[in-house]
């Protein structure tokens, strides 16, 4: 046990009194280091490296109590807690060596989850109509659902909703038929967004939980409604890609439910319920963002295609919500 005490991390030791010691904000041997962010050989990456070893060894007791001492989240399963810890510890000692600049990400999230007609064997000729458009607004500086936006659709294909799909999203078909048609709500939504400062005084991006939400629905329900594709729904962050990435887990374990399971949380509300979903998806995007995933626009619409944005593009907001034109 000694041995293995010996080869522990300073910053990872246990202090009684006090908190870890290498995460106070000192430098190595009073040392500042001068070389830049991207330069690898730099020993502050050796350091990362070993302290990511040792967490690897750890029970999860043992991480719970250190994510504890530093004040973090202790819920989650095991190699959430692993990824939580690792990316404290990065994300202090790389803020010691080079500050970063807090003002180039974004300031807001748009969190849009729609709910569309469907039918219980939905065949393939059967064509989706989005009925509920949620917008949640998360503010990225504080980590706190600011402001939320709901409103129902009228459908005009299909306007009478299956008992299914009643059963499914709790929308009513009274909900429907007293609703908007999709032109109008889009407008109602283009002028919330403006009310809010969104792309002019403040950045944002949109966030969906898989890609459907853009690339099929509202792609789609613009072509039903004769209206051209709106600029500002573009690109948008694919929570299921950060997460799976972020994670290093499957494709199937980054369902609403399992990603919310897998970081120690419960769904809460109305299960597919447009705004409830959106609420339950940015409670995840503010987990993450806590655990030092820098979420980022992945995927976008090119020429009517789904497309996928490297990771590698600079973060880059969103324009000013405008009203599409008028398809001819």
């Amino acid at each position: 046990m000694e041995a293995q005490k010996e080869n522990r991390p300073d910053h990872l030791a246990h202090s009684p009194g006090k908190q870890c010691c290498r995460l106070d904000g000192q430098e190595n041997n009073g040392q500042h280091c001068t070389s830049s962010s991207s330069d690898f050989s730099d020993p502050i990456y050796k350091e990362i490296a070993v302290t990511n070893g040792y967490i690897n060894r750890m029970s999860r007791d043992e991480l719970r109590a250190k994510l504890a001492e530093f004040k973090l989240e202790t819920r989650g399963v095991k190699d959430v807690l692993k990824k939580r810890l690792k990316n404290y510890y990065k994300k202090q000692k790389l803020m010691q060596k080079e500050p970063t600049n807090g003002d180039s990400y974004y300031d807001y999230i748009c969190v849009i989850d729609f709910e569309a007609t469907c039918e219980e064997d939905n065949q393939p000729e059967f064509t989706h109509e989005i009925i509920e458009f949620p917008i949640v607004l998360l503010n990225t500086r504080t980590l706190e659902i600011e402001d939320t936006f709901q409103e129902y659709v009228k459908p005009e294909i299909n306007p009478q909703l299956s008992d299914f799909c009643i059963s499914l999203t709790g929308i009513t078909q009274d909900h429907v038929d007293k609703a908007d048609v999709f032109p109008q709500v889009l407008q109602n939504v283009v002028e919330w967004m403006r009310q809010r400062e969104l792309g002019t005084k403040y950045s944002y991006t949109i966030l969906t939980d898989g890609s459907w939400d853009m690339s099929k629905f509202l792609n789609i329900q613009c072509r039903i409604s004769r209206i051209k594709y709106p600029s500002f729904a573009k690109k948008w962050i694919n929570i299921r890609k950060s997460y799976g990435n972020f994670y290093k887990v499957p494709r199937n374990q980054t369902k609403l439910t399992i990603m919310l399971e897998k970081l120690g949380m419960n769904y809460d509300g109305r299960p597919h319920s447009g705004l409830d979903d959106s609420k339950n998806i940015a409670r995840i995007a503010i987990r993450m963002l806590q655990d030092g995933c820098e979420l980022r626009v992945n995927e976008r619409m090119h020429g009517g295609q789904l497309m996928t944005v490297s990771s590698s593009t600079p973060v880059e907001g969103a324009p000013a919500p405008q009203m599409p034109h008028f398809r001819n």
